[in-house]
């Protein structure tokens, strides 16, 4: 039997997934289930580990059985809990979810083929998508219970890295009027994070023309976004405010910046 090329990124994103998800059950030890997500309106921390849970095992699937078309995604959709699911009972199960996931992309070569839902093709958008599916619940499940959240700045970096790459593409968007309404010549963002690493944490979105590019850069341009890693993060997902309140600071186009959220954004809604 031919074993798996060893693969150090599938090793990253195993450990950075089981690292996420045990500090999420971490965070909720002992709260109440029925507390509201101020995140996810609606959902109470019951919902909340039940979609995590399902969104693990759903790419676990996709990766194991190498799929190459669509696979249902009903389990991370349909996330009422049970009436007898109490949190420790949830969390053993999202925790059990997330050791089969990593163990399934330990054992699987880096460069196989596989269904995605945006470019990539291979199971290294799966292993990088679920981290960071984990990285921003887990701050909604700390948000719920009132507890300190932290990101180390590598993780925060590739989630900047995924989002940004994320808003060039056409798919990101709900119409291609919205995206063509954000086009224009000289148009373009700079996200720049004040505690990064030095040579790191500046990223710039040429918005001038399609197709949108990103890269890594200091540039002036319409408009300026500047804050902490993670508070930039959660601001892409929404889960901070472009205000000095939140440690951000938008300058120039603050409207061009608005507009680019939300209609970058779209996927998260789908």
């Amino acid at each position: 039997m031919t074993r798996p090329t060893p693969s150090p990124v599938h090793d990253l994103y195993a450990a950075r997934i089981l690292d996420q998800t045990a500090l999420l059950t971490s965070a909720v030890a002992g709260a109440d289930r029925a507390a509201p997500v101020p995140g996810c309106p609606g959902w109470t921390l019951a919902h909340l580990l039940r979609h995590v849970g399902g969104a693990h095992r759903w790419a676990e699937t996709i990766v194991r059985t190498k799929a190459t078309a669509p696979v249902s995604d009903e389990q991370v959709n349909d996330v009422t809990p049970d009436e007898d699911d109490d949190l420790a009972t949830l969390a053993d199960w999202l925790n059990e979810g997330a050791q089969r996931f990593a163990q399934t992309l330990r054992a699987t070569d880096e460069d196989v083929p596989v269904w995605t839902v945006a470019p990539g093709g291979t199971p290294r958008f799966w292993a990088r998508r679920m981290t960071f599916e984990t990285v921003v619940h887990r701050f909604d499940a700390t948000a719920a219970v009132g507890a300190k959240y932290t990101l180390d700045a590598d993780v925060a970096i590739d989630g900047l890295d995924e989002w940004i790459e994320f808003s060039t593409l056409p798919q990101a968007y709900e119409s291609a009027d919205v995206r063509r309404a954000l086009t224009g010549s000289g148009k373009g963002l700079h996200v720049h994070a004040t505690d990064a690493p030095e040579g790191t944490g500046e990223w710039l979105i040429d918005l001038s023309g399609e197709p949108f590019t990103w890269r890594h850069a200091h540039e002036k341009t319409t408009t300026a976004v500047r804050g902490p890693l993670t508070d930039l993060l959660l601001l892409l997902y929404q889960r901070r405010s472009p205000v000095p309140a939140d440690g951000i600071e938008v300058l120039g186009d603050e409207a061009l910046f608005a507009d680019w959220l939300t209609g970058a954004g779209h996927w998260l809604r789908k």
